[in-house]
């Protein structure tokens, strides 16, 4: 007898859970936004060095060239020859390149950094923060990072809100991050300076984290353990939708304050409702809050057709049934015990292995869509869409195969596609767009699997310790820490996959078998 049993006497999946995951899992459609915002808020445009301040008193017509043309006497081409140099502009205008069939020596002519700044096209972006505060040339790695500090706050929050949500209760706490979200989020739109705005971001990335985790906590003890594996994967296509949201309002808004305030407003809607949430009886039990417990259990009975369930569940019944639980709660567990004895130390070792390699080709190829040569809005709703038929075969695989050859098959079949994609010329564009979707499909897979797979490989109390805890989840976002760093070695996943496979047959005895 447990708590599991405890939730199929007050309606098991009934209308409270519907209510209580759908809800829950809304804010997911912004999640994906908030995650790969920097995609488009920061987006790079088209850009050459503005011209001098003087041009203007030159004579276009005695050239007989359209202004576009006049543009090649001031700015250079770059080393593909296809378009102008973003970094450097003549020091003296060089009329004799509008001439026709000119014969003159480039590599002789003297040129400069961009000294009046930088022109930017507004074909495909009216406004980003790179625009806004020129972050191209000798100040690009300022772009990148914006999302590098992004992930820090979501290292922070898994830290702070993980363990705020232990001391204070998950709904406190998740109610708190949607209001500093929403505040800080729609704040960071009206930012006056880069620096600001980075700062506003790390605060932002704190609540995503308590979001996210205290969501998950929430809304997975509120479901009875059958139901968890359709459940999880099926509230995870809110997050995969959002991602075709964001292209959607990226396309429509194409103003990065625009669309910062757009993706974090509908964080106050969310906290207006979230009141509505019940806290987790468990966490209420198991913090000797037990009458609170019970007035939760009974308001689920009633919400689920159960009010006979009222009358029988005393304080007695429910001490009764989760006695072990409360005795075992009183055994304090740390991190060292992930590491413990032998076979822990292989299913630790094995799953930072798998979550690294996962987040590492995941968000390296979804956190840069401009370096895909094609439009950004488009391969990002190809990106949002792969997922769902990604999510489904993992589902099914699941179902069918267990959890040990799905995570295999997924991490194998993402680290190929992603490979082979190495070895495709740059002027197939078409094909290696493909296979960065298929193996970003994959790797959607993989993190499905990953997600349950690590609560059930961990004994029951472990489980509920840590593996929600502030520190897996915190090493999960200092992985994506990792990810946005370095998002360009992202094709180094096979390596961390070959690392990975080894640890898996070792770590799949009884012993770490779910307890």
């Amino acid at each position: 007898m447990g708590f599991a049993d405890l939730l199929e006497e007050v309606g098991g999946f009934g209308r409270y859970q519907w209510l209580h995951v759908t809800l829950i899992s809304l804010p997911g459609l912004l999640m994906a936004s908030q995650n790969l915002l920097n995609n488009f808020v920061s987006g790079i445009p088209g850009h050459h060095c503005s011209l001098p301040a003087n041009h203007s008193h030159y004579n276009l017509s005695q050239y007989q060239v359209e202004e576009k043309e006049f543009i090649k006497a001031f700015i250079p081409m770059d080393s593909s020859g296809t378009r102008l140099d973003r970094c450097k502009r003549y020091v003296e205008p060089q009329w004799q390149l509008l001439v026709p069939n000119n014969t003159a020596n480039l590599s002789q002519l003297q040129t400069e950094e961009c000294l009046d700044g930088w022109t930017f096209e507004k074909s495909e972006f009216f406004a980003t923060t790179v625009s806004e505060w020129q972050l191209v040339c000798s100040l690009r790695p300022l772009k990148q990072m914006i999302q590098t500090i992004y992930m820090g706050g979501v290292l922070t929050g898994a830290i702070v809100f993980g363990g705020l949500s232990d001391r204070f209760g998950r709904r406190s706490v998740l109610i708190w991050s949607y209001l500093q979200l929403g505040i800080l989020g729609s704040s960071s739109a009206l930012s006056p300076s880069y620096t600001a705005y980075c700062i506003f971001r790390f605060l932002s990335g704190m609540a995503v984290s308590g979001i996210i985790l205290n969501g998950v906590s929430l809304k997975v003890e509120w479901i009875p353990t059958k139901e968890r594996t359709l459940v999880g994967t099926l509230s995870s296509f809110f997050f995969t939708f959002g991602q075709m949201v964001l292209a959607g309002l990226a396309f429509w808004l194409r103003d990065w304050r625009k669309l910062q305030l757009v993706a974090c407003a509908p964080m106050f809607l969310f906290f207006t409702y979230s009141w509505w949430y019940v806290e987790s009886a468990r966490w209420l039990v198991l913090n000797r809050r037990s009458e609170e417990a019970l007035k939760s259990l009974h308001r689920v009975a009633r919400i689920n057709g159960k009010p006979e369930v009222v009358d029988k569940l005393t304080l007695e019944v429910l001490h009764s049934h989760m006695s072990k639980e409360i005795e075992s709660s009183r055994s304090k567990f740390t991190a060292y015990d992930l590491l413990r004895t032998r076979g822990m130390r292989r299913i630790s070792i094995c799953l930072v292995a798998v979550w690294f390699s996962t987040s590492f080709a995941y968000y390296g190829l979804a956190m840069d869509l401009q370096k895909f040569g094609v439009s950004i809005y488009q391969i990002q709703i190809i990106f949002g869409a792969v997922d769902f038929p990604a999510k489904l075969m993992a589902l099914g695989m699941l179902t069918y195969l267990g959890r040990r050859v799905s995570q295999a098959a997924c991490l194998f079949l993402s680290a190929l596609i992603i490979f082979t994609n190495i070895f495709v010329p740059t002027e197939m564009q078409t094909i290696r767009t493909i296979l960065a979707c298929l193996g970003k499909g994959f790797t959607s897979a993989s993190f499905t699997t990953v997600y349950l797979y690590t609560g059930e490989l961990y004994p029951t109390i472990i489980r509920q310790e840590w593996v929600l805890s502030p520190p897996w989840q915190g090493l999960a976002a200092w992985q994506l820490l990792l990810s946005s760093c370095w998002t360009r070695y992202s094709l180094l996943c096979p390596v961390w996959y070959m690392g990975g496979r080894r640890c898996w047959p070792a770590a799949s005895p009884a012993s770490c078998q779910r307890r």
